[in-house]
């Protein structure tokens, strides 16, 4: 690894250890194939992979609740009294949230933020290109290709590829650099979404119980496999 690359790295890694939480009210639009899904509610995510999303009807009351935590994903749908649970995985991401991601992945897109693997076995810096310098970082189960400021660690966009899926990710910025969503695709299930947030919070202190779902003694539950 370059000297250069090693910098990028360590730029883009202290960066997401920045992060502690976000509370925001989120859009989300998720199209695959000719459907089109939209949902819109409350979303928490903690760092580094605790996550929660309230989808809500619009009269307030919730559709759909899945949180992931503790290495679990929980997806409870109150009006049916239904739950999916299962291990928190890209997987069973990509079946729930159109994102095919690891949760700490997961957290670092909505943070605006790219996680390095924790076995990084390959750092380089690649030519610019119409979106910029970026740096390609390879770990054990998969490689990203983040394009970011090498000054300030903002990250621009992320590409990531491991497994049977690839995910592309585009930050959308206020322009002090806060993000406000992101527009993903992904393949080979061409799943293709945007997540956008009102009035996002970084830092205001998420307790852990949050992410915490109990569920209903007679709710049915059904294993994510």
């Amino acid at each position: 690894m370059s000297g250069d690359a090693r910098r990028a790295l360590d730029l883009m890694t202290a960066r997401w250890r920045e992060f502690t939480d976000l509370r925001t009210l989120a859009d989300i639009t998720v199209q695959k194939g000719g459907e089109r899904h939209r949902l819109a509610g409350v979303l928490l995510a903690r760092g580094p992979t605790s996550l929660r999303f309230e989808a809500l009807s619009p009269f307030g009351q919730p559709l759909l609740i899945a949180t992931i935590a503790d290495g679990r994903l929980t997806a409870y749908h109150p009006a049916v009294n239904e739950a999916t649970v299962g291990p928190a995985n890209a997987d069973t991401a990509a079946s729930l949230l159109g994102l095919p991601l690891e949760p700490q992945d997961l957290v670092a897109v909505l943070g605006g933020r790219a996680a390095p693997p924790a076995d990084v076995r390959r750092a380089e810096l690649l030519p610019a290109d119409e979106h910029g310098p970026s740096l390609e970082v390879i770990g054990g189960d998969h490689r990203q290709r983040v394009w970011m400021d090498m000054t300030t660690g903002v990250v621009r966009r992320l590409e990531i590829t491991g497994g049977r899926v690839e995910a592309r990710v585009d930050f959308v910025r206020a322009a002090d650099s806060t993000v406000q969503g992101f527009d993903f695709t992904t393949s080979p299930a061409y799943v293709s979404g945007a997540v956008r947030y009102q009035r996002p919070e970084f830092g205001v202190g998420i307790e852990p119980e949050r992410f915490t779902l109990t569920l209903p003694p007679n709710a049915k539950v059904e294993p994510l496999k």
